[in-house]
């Protein structure tokens, strides 16, 4: 199963990578709009919790490419 996801990873450009991300963030925004549990949850939630968890989730990320 890694090997077949390694295979079709390099078959992906930068551009694909990118409209991934733009694909789960239009995605997350239909989520929050149509579900208004969701929609008060993320309301609820102090600002600072996102900020934070963005932070720690983009670390690694921010690390193997500029740093390593």
């Amino acid at each position: 199963m890694i090997n077949y996801w390694n295979k079709n990873r390099k078959n992906m450009d930068f551009w694909d990578i990118g409209l991934i991300k733009l694909c789960m963030v239009v995605l997350t925004l239909f989520v929050i709009t149509i579900w208004s549990d969701a929609m008060n949850w993320v309301h609820s939630v102090n600002t600072w919790y996102f900020l934070i968890a963005s932070i720690i989730i983009g670390a690694r990320p921010f690390y193997r490419y500029y740093i390593k």
